[in-house]
């Protein structure tokens, strides 16, 4: 009979731990620390790396950890109809050409999809919102702000009965853009669509990942939630 090989680790070709790597990874996706930022936190714990090799890590790892964390929550989620969701786009310089990030938000600020294009009409809202009804399925309503491109692009779906508009309805999907342009800040923007796309979806994932809803639990609750986030982190890829 065949022998079935072990999965070879995708660690298993660098010499730092898998944990090393992984708070690495962690501290610069969720924290708006730039690469020198994470560089010197961690000589204060006596790990001594380049910022080029936080750069390297991020690059290597963001994405897999990002898609295992998707995974986890699909597997999870399955079954469980999201009954409302908020889409709002956000324009974001590179090289001084202004772009769209469009952005979908389900009704506990976790997010769904993200999606970056050139320009902001009724092609590029059609495209983002077939992504996001193909991966995640159908939902109750969809608020939006008052962009006419929602409009067409809902009718040619056949789902503008769903739609809502209101002055302050998509307060949550506008409240959620606040870590992402933190993060910009401290990136001094991006160089290219394909970078921006890529950590979007990456930021994205983590973000979901640690989302705890602090502020509507008990000191309790928020520290055995955290801890138990903290401990599927560090299972990821395993």
């Amino acid at each position: 009979m065949p022998r079935h090989r072990k999965p070879i680790s995708p660690f298993h070709r660098f010499n730092s731990s898998p944990e090393v790597i992984r708070l690495v990874v962690m501290m610069y996706v969720r924290f708006p620390l730039s690469l020198r930022n994470v560089e010197d936190l961690l000589f204060e714990r006596g790990i001594d790396i380049c910022h080029e090799t936080v750069r390297f890590w991020w690059n290597r790892f963001g994405p897999m950890f990002a898609a295992d964390i998707k995974r986890q929550r699909i597997s999870r989620m399955r079954g469980f109809r999201q009954w409302r969701w908020h889409l709002d786009e956000m324009f974001v310089k590179i090289n001084g050409e202004t772009h769209y990030l469009w952005r979908a938000v389900d009704q506990e600020g976790e997010v769904l999809e993200s999606y970056v294009t050139k320009k902001q009409d009724k092609k590029a809202a059609l495209k983002f919102m077939k992504k996001a009804l193909r991966r995640h399925g159908s939902a109750e309503a969809i608020t939006t702000d008052g962009l006419p491109s929602y409009k067409a692009a809902m009718d040619e779906l056949g789902n503008r009965q769903k739609q809502e508009i209101g002055r302050w309805a998509n307060n949550r999907a506008e409240n959620s853009h606040l870590l992402f342009r933190r993060r910009e800040r401290v990136m001094q923007r991006f160089r290219r669509m394909k970078s921006l796309q890529k950590f979007a979806s990456v930021h994205a994932n983590v973000h979901n990942h640690f989302n705890t809803d602090r502020h509507l639990t008990d000191r309790q609750t928020y520290k055995t939630n955290r801890t138990a986030a903290l401990a599927e982190w560090q299972n990821l890829m395993v």
